[in-house]
């Protein structure tokens, strides 16, 4: 709060620049963390925040007829018009701005302040949810050939590096340790991703400190027992995602890469992609063209294809397919580095593990990807990003292309993400606003040391917490898509005007399906829910009649004795044997036992009432009238193959209370005929039999003419 001198300025006017009327007025309110603007007018008086980690720059302008201008420029492609009446207070918001956007220490960062009222206990839990390392134990690791390794607990082997790193099982401590030596930044190559149906391999490491003719005997062995992990493939791929010339250029500064004739087995590829000094010149370019207020079609595609930007998400998309194809066709293992390892290297082996892995493509998944691909293995997120005051040099958009590569593939396979744009949107949201502790730092010690962990709170439940937000209406299952075979044919590779166009409305559509689904989706839901409520109370308030149970009862005893056409008419035709030879078997019982069973029926009513309940209710919902009896006269008589005359409810222990009228005579257990019918003192109307006129007769033949009708 020292750098605010201004905390509120009224007569404040947003312009937007796609809207030609004159702006209204409004209050600015600077606060520790927010830029707050609140329109004066206007019955619901719309809110602008900006979070103040947002901002990239400030830029005060000169005075025009309307005010004192002051644009601001964020870090998530958000741009800001305010025009002020006063040039003195504008000076003074504009020199807090810049303050407060980028601060000198670490603990000014809005993480540090963020207090969600969550306890000790769940803040713990919290960093808890998603560890990197769980993503090795779905890989199958430990095993025969790969080792889970604490030997860089204290970050004496590569101080950018988690504590615990995956080696081959082959390996002694000094070989990793001799390894690191020869590597830039001492990161030693280590196990990325294991693809477990064929034990092919991505890993990861830093350029060789190799120059025309150094060599390091750690080094190959180490690279010698990475190939030997996969034992269906003689050779390995090194991939150099840096452009040839680039590589030759840094072997002059005694760096480079590795020398085939040094190592065995390995095939040499560069990939091409530009460093980040080109990709954040290229998005410099990109927004250029994103702010030109009315472009022509001419310019707009001049200033994009001038930018590059396209041609770099395609170059970065096109190496995360070839360690694809390396690994699933060729079913061989690939070593991919850049310079130091952590900004194309990180790019590159999180597209390929997405392409190859549908976990990836998952909620879980992708947050995994990102906490063991960037965080934990030293993404310079606090550089990168420009969360301090410092070099600005070192801020590239790394992170971004990522998140650009992925809505890339969720153009081309729509239905293989479970989550949606919104949700890349989120997480770029949350990398610059430093709300959160995950992205503070540029490696996991420098956020041991700013204990982090102790002091904020991790960015993933609070997204989890968001899920049905992000949800793809469209995803169909982990099972559903492989890997994917994207296509990178220049039609392919498009503007993600949902992130760089992001808050200019007037350059969205003016329908969005993924909106729409989402919406469908949410009335969908309440829908069921009112449904289950108005069932629960249509049980409450009206019991189903006795005598339908009864019934069904019935109907469930003889179907499971007879194969009655009660409930399933073609069941009964497996029925081996006559009647006289099932009540032998004792499958029927004669009078007594008949007796006894239907008692037992009577008795399990309660028991069972619940499971016709929805019988109940829909014989109500369709308001029964007229005859809709199931075998009232349907010819169900003579379908069964029993003849015979049996008509007596009295020999079963029903009385007609119960609504079953009609004679059935168990006469000599062989021949069965009678009238069941449902009574209408029991408020239907008509005739709705059960097996009214239901004659059964020939047992033997078991021929059947079955039919249903009304």
């Amino acid at each position: 709060m020292d750098h605010i001198t201004v905390p509120k300025v009224e007569n404040v006017k947003l312009v937007d620049r796609y809207v030609s009327k004159k702006p209204a007025n409004g209050i600015l309110y600077l606060t520790a963390t927010h830029l707050i603007y609140v329109e004066a007018s206007g019955a619901a008086r719309k809110e602008t925040w900006i979070a103040l980690h947002h901002i990239a720059t400030v830029e005060k302008l000169p005075i025009t007829s309307l005010g004192c201008p002051l644009t601001l420029r964020c870090k998530n492609f958000r741009v800001a018009h305010f025009v002020l009446d006063s040039d003195l207070v504008c000076h003074e918001v504009y020199i807090s701005l810049l303050k407060l956007s980028q601060p000198a220490l670490p603990e000014d960062l809005y993480a540090f302040s963020y207090n969600p009222k969550s306890s000790k206990e769940m803040r713990e839990s919290g960093w808890k949810l998603i560890e990197a390392i769980s993503d090795f134990g779905r890989m199958g690791i430990p095993n025969r050939y790969w080792t889970i390794t604490d030997a860089n607990r204290n970050y004496e082997i590569c101080s950018t590096y988690p504590p615990e790193i995956v080696v081959p099982k082959s390996v002694t401590l000094g070989t990793v340790v001799g390894s690191s030596k020869f590597r830039s930044k001492e990161r030693v190559p280590v196990l990325s991703y294991l693809y477990k149906e064929n034990n092919a391999a991505i890993c990861r490491c830093s350029q060789p400190l190799s120059g025309f003719y150094t060599r390091c005997v750690d080094d190959e062995l180490l690279l010698e027992a990475i190939s030997q992990t996969n034992p269906g493939s003689q050779f390995m791929y090194v991939v150099d995602t840096r452009p040839k010339l680039n590589a030759m250029a840094n072997r002059a500064a005694g760096k480079g890469y590795e020398n085939e004739d040094n190592y065995a087995n390995i095939r040499f590829r560069f990939m091409g992609i530009e460093n980040i000094h080109v990709m954040r010149n290229s998005l410099q370019k990109l927004l250029e063209v994103c702010e030109l207020k009315t472009p022509t079609m001419s310019e707009f595609l001049s200033g994009l294809e001038s930018s590059g930007w396209l041609r770099h998400i395609k170059a970065i998309m096109d190496a995360g397919i070839f360690i694809t194809k390396a690994v699933k066709v060729e079913k061989a293992s690939v070593l991919v580095h850049c310079s130091d390892g952590w900004d194309r290297t990180a790019q590159v082996c999180s597209v390929a593990s997405i392409l190859l892995d549908p976990f990836y493509r998952t909620f879980k998944g992708l947050m995994i990807l990102i906490e063991k691909e960037w965080i934990s293995m030293g993404h310079k997120f606090s550089q990168r990003c420009g969360h301090l005051d410092g070099d600005s040099k070192e801020v590239s958009p790394i992170f971004t292309q990522f998140l650009d590569c992925i809505w890339q593939l969720m153009e081309q396979f729509p239905c293989a993400f479970e989550f949606n744009e919104n949700f890349l949107l989120e997480i770029h949201d949350h990398v610059f606003s430093c709300q959160f502790g995950n992205f503070l730092g540029n490696c996991q010690k420098d956020r041991e040391d700013l204990r982090v962990y102790e002091k904020t709170h991790s960015v993933w439940p609070f997204l989890v917490q968001r899920k049905p937000d992000f949800r793809n209406p469209l995803y169909k299952g982990f099972t559903m898509y492989g890997v994917l075979n994207p296509s990178t044919v220049p039609y392919n590779i498009k503007f993600w005007c949902g992130m760089y166009n992001r808050f200019d409305k007037g350059l969205q559509a003016k329908q969005s399906i993924l909106e729409n689904l989402l919406e469908i989706k949410k009335q969908r839901a309440m829908l069921e829910t009112d449904v289950h409520e108005l069932e629960k109370k249509l049980k409450a308030r009206d019991e189903p009649p006795e005598e339908i149970c009864t019934c069904t009862q019935l109907g469930n005893l003889l179907s499971q004795h007879l194969g009655s056409p009660l409930t399933n008419p073609l069941g009964f035709m497996g029925i081996d044997g006559d009647l006289n030879t099932l009540m032998e078997n004792g499958t029927l019982s004669r009078e007594g036992g008949l007796r006894a069973q239907m008692d037992q029926v009577k008795s399990q009513c309660a028991d069972l009432h619940h499971n016709h309940c929805e019988i109940v209710s829909s014989l109500r919902a369709i308001n029964i009238s007229g005859d809709v009896g199931i075998s009232g006269g349907t010819g169900i008589s003579e379908a069964m193959g029993i003849s015979g005359d049996m008509s007596t409810f009295e020999t079963m222990g029903f009385s007609e209370d119960l609504g079953i009228c009609g004679a059935m005579d168990i006469s000599e257990a062989t021949d069965i005929s009678g009238n069941m019918g449902i009574s209408e003192a029991r408020g239907f109307s008509g005739d709705m039999g059960i097996l009214g006129d239901t004659g059964i007769s020939k047992a033997s033949t078991k021929e059947a003419d079955y039919s249903k009708h009304q």
